[in-house]
């Protein structure tokens, strides 16, 4: 089919009717001449009408084809949105939970030095007492000294 209008089909045809014409020139009727040309000319044009019929109709079945593979894609396309949307959502949510992770973080990061200052402040207690006991003990020595001079003068009196 490739063949039809194509620049050999054009001079193959001219050929034909110059041909078809000189036959009137070598002693053919013009009558039988113009009958056999009007006759094979119309059946090449049938044939022609066939073939262009032919393809049109392959024509027609592969934009049918064409149509539902566009069809398939946009289908996929809309899924593959889909699927973008989700993940997005998906993405979102991380991203809420990350600052809500980020915030307890920074809640147990308070915690943490608010019992800290406790520590520290359980320790200087602790510090407070023990030198508090230190110095009930050095009064106690003191007073058992005193009580031990008083005894030693006392005995250096007698």
């Amino acid at each position: 089919m490739s063949w039809v209008g194509s620049k050999n089909s054009v001079a193959v045809h001219t050929v034909f009717f110059i041909g078809m014409f000189l036959l009137i020139f070598l002693g053919v009727k013009p009558e039988t001449v113009l009958l056999v040309l009007t006759t094979i000319v119309s059946l090449e044009a049938i044939y022609l009408a066939i073939f262009i019929q032919m393809t049109v109709n392959k024509n027609t079945f592969d934009i049918e084809e064409i149509q539902e593979d566009v069809e398939e894609i946009q289908e996929d396309v809309e899924e593959i949105q889909k699927d973008v949307d989700e993940i997005q959502e998906d993405v979102d949510e991380i991203q809420e939970d990350v600052e809500e992770i980020q915030e307890d973080v920074e809640e147990i990061q308070e915690d943490v030095d608010e019992i800290q200052e406790d520590v520290d402040e359980i320790e200087k207690e602790e510090e407070t007492a023990e030198q508090k006991h230190d110095r009930e003990l050095l009064t106690k020595i003191e007073g058992t000294l005193g009580i031990l001079i008083k005894e030693i003068e006392q005995l250096k009196k007698k």
